[in-house]
């Protein structure tokens, strides 16, 4: 275990339980054979000597040698992911109570046990007090990613854990990879019942629809459930409208929007994967894969050359344009320039319904780069909602930063 000593005054954010321990923040660092690493400048000159410490259990002090938390050590510009600011030990009983927690909060809002939606996010990271570990339900299987290398030492309670709570109706847990440098930790199943046959597990419902997820080959854990409750009033809306969604990804807009009785949805992905997976999901829910164009292009070229009042809906919901703060000004740029397009392409009386899935970028940021699309268009914008995030991606009060998905439900005359 590793002592993570803080420079004078950066205990702060720790005392207000903020999840994360940043390399700027560390003044020293002690070993467990009492070998003092001291921070001078952050960790780059002091490379070599962390990584034989990468994914240990790290106890963090002030600089006056104050308890403050116990998380797990990484390089990077976040260092320590914190686990619990108590000075507890993390064994089974630990992981028990953490995700029975996380799995009651799912349980009060009615997405267990649902009739009409069978995949939800059991466990959503810094949100359900876990940082960096993330679990998606979807139906009978669940789909682990880890975010913090330290997470791959406790797979055997999580999954102990889920098993437990689930029982019988958990037949699989799957580890899809996150590129944190294991090689030995390769995709894998990490359980599997008896009866489980993969072909046949794959197919989920969310509100009645029907989505055959691909956990190993598909973006994340496989689909993105973040979106649910967004795809929900995209149905609403889409009543009799010609509708174009633009990075579409598995068509989970496409299908919604179908659903409530669109004339038509052409969805443009440049993936392959991605719209064959939608064609094959147009099929599964019966709908006409003649009239629903299915379009392997990308998405801006796509729109540029789409005449004006084609569409009386459109969707854009592109991948995160910034993943670091560094990425940040040209991430708006490109929110400028494709909201821009989608505001000056849209029928009048249309509707856009825009996102940004950029932690980086905050929800003022964002909803400032849509006003001067807006503005560049010389057209009457209203704002009708703000959109984000549903109930089983809870964001902590101590981690605004966990409020990642934006969006906003436009109305252009």
């Amino acid at each position: 275990m590793l002592k993570i000593v803080l420079k004078k005054g950066k205990e702060q954010s720790l005392l207000r339980f903020h999840p994360w321990v940043f390399s700027g923040a560390i003044s020293s660092i002690i070993t467990s054979d009492n070998k003092v690493i001291k921070m001078r400048g952050g960790e780059e000159n002091i490379r070599e000597q962390l990584l034989n410490y990468v994914g240990q259990e790290a106890r963090v002090y002030s600089y006056d040698n104050n308890f403050l938390a116990i998380g797990n050590f990484n390089i990077g510009s976040i260092m320590v992911r914190i686990l619990t600011f108590k000075d507890e030990k993390i064994d089974s009983t630990f992981w028990m109570n953490k995700i029975e927690r996380a799995y009651t909060l799912r349980l009060k809002s009615n997405l267990i046990n649902s009739s009409l939606t069978n995949c939800y996010r059991i466990i959503h990271g810094e949100g359900d007090s876990i940082s960096g570990l993330i679990v998606d339900i979807y139906s009978q299987v669940a789909v682990i990613q880890v975010h913090s290398p330290a997470l791959y030492n406790y797979l055997d309670d999580i999954k102990k854990s889920l098993i437990s709570l689930y029982g019988e109706k958990l037949q699989a847990i799957y580890l899809k990879g996150n590129n944190l440098n294991r090689s030995e930790e390769d995709d894998r199943y990490l359980y599997q019942s008896e009866n489980y046959t993969p072909a046949n597990n794959n197919i989920v419902l969310e509100n009645g629809i029907k989505f055959n997820i691909n956990w190993i080959q598909g973006q994340k854990t496989g689909f993105f459930l973040d979106q649910r409750e967004n795809r929900k009033l995209v149905e609403s809306f889409s009543s009799n409208k010609s509708v174009l969604n633009l990075f579409c990804y598995t068509g989970g807009f496409s299908l919604y929007a179908l659903k409530g009785g669109a004339k038509f949805v052409d969805s443009v992905d440049s993936s392959l994967f991605a719209t064959e997976s939608l064609k094959s999901n147009l099929i599964l829910n019966n709908f006409d894969t003649e009239s629903n164009k299915v379009i392997c292009q990308d998405a801006i070229d796509y729109l540029r050359n789409v005449d004006v009042g084609k569409y009386d809906l459109i969707i854009v919901d592109p991948p995160a344009f910034a993943k670091h703060l560094s990425a940040k000004e040209n991430a708006l740029r490109a929110y400028r320039k494709l909201n821009a397009l989608a505001i000056n392409k849209v029928a009048s009386g249309g509707f856009v319904f825009t996102f940004s899935c950029s932690q980086v970028v905050d929800k003022y940021d964002f909803a400032l780069s849509v006003f001067s699309a807006a503005a560049q268009s010389e057209r009457n914008v209203k704002i009708l909602a703000r959109l984000s995030q549903p109930i089983d991606h809870p964001v902590s009060i101590y981690h605004p930063e966990g409020e990642y998905l934006k969006g906003l439900l436009l109305y252009v005359e």
